[in-house]
């Protein structure tokens, strides 16, 4: 049995370091994503999900590391439970002093499941906030839009370009670069790239 410890934060310019001095007091391994958690796609995660072995303990500081909303949350945990490995959250109350393991991951589970929609109903009232908000700034002319992901083409764009330049699709380009196949698809679009036998058609 090992106690792997994944962190994650939403951006490159934010610091794990918290996170991971909690971590490292119990966990043998640490994975880490500088990356949004609005989908699972995160290289970090996928190598911790590769690694887990039964008997293993996942163990993350706060459960929004895993991810945003409920659905990627219980899938996470379902592939987490599939490789008969447990989850534990640190901010949480503890199960440790209970000796029945059932009775320990029943409880869990359920504590697991009231901070999901807990979480879920915060998330849902701050986005109804910035909607509200928008909405405002929109009537007194304030409102400038959303930033773009990538004002300009950087170098982890070029490089899936290159990929989709070379023949793979946007789902294979996503696998390599965690960009989003959505957002990819927009961004190449919006460069103009293309295949040359999409030119050629």
């Amino acid at each position: 049995m090992a106690r792997i410890g994944y962190a994650r934060v939403s951006s490159g310019d934010q610091n794990l370091d918290r996170q991971l001095e909690a971590l490292k007091k119990s966990c043998s391994k640490i994975f880490s994503d500088k990356l949004s958690g609005k989908n699972t796609n995160r290289p970090a995660l996928l190598q911790m999900l590769d690694y887990i072995r039964e008997g293993d303990i996942v163990v993350v500081t706060e459960l929004e590391r895993l991810g945003r909303n409920s659905k990627e949350l219980t899938d996470l945990m379902y592939q987490i439970q599939s490789k008969k490995a447990t989850l534990e959250i640190l901010n949480l109350p503890t199960t440790q002093g209970i000796e029945d393991e059932n009775l320990r991951n029943l409880i869990n589970n359920l504590i697991i499941e009231i901070y999901k929609y807990q979480a879920e109903s915060e998330r849902m009232r701050i986005l109804e906030r910035q909607k509200q908000g928008i909405a405002i700034a929109k009537r007194e002319g304030k409102y400038k839009g959303r930033k773009p992901l990538f004002p300009t083409p950087d170098e982890r764009l070029e490089l899936a370009f290159k990929f989709y330049k070379d023949g793979l699709s946007d789902k294979d380009v996503e696998r390599k670069t965690g960009i989003n196949r959505e957002t990819f698809r927009r961004y190449r679009l919006k460069y103009g790239v293309e295949r040359s036998s999409d030119k050629a058609n």
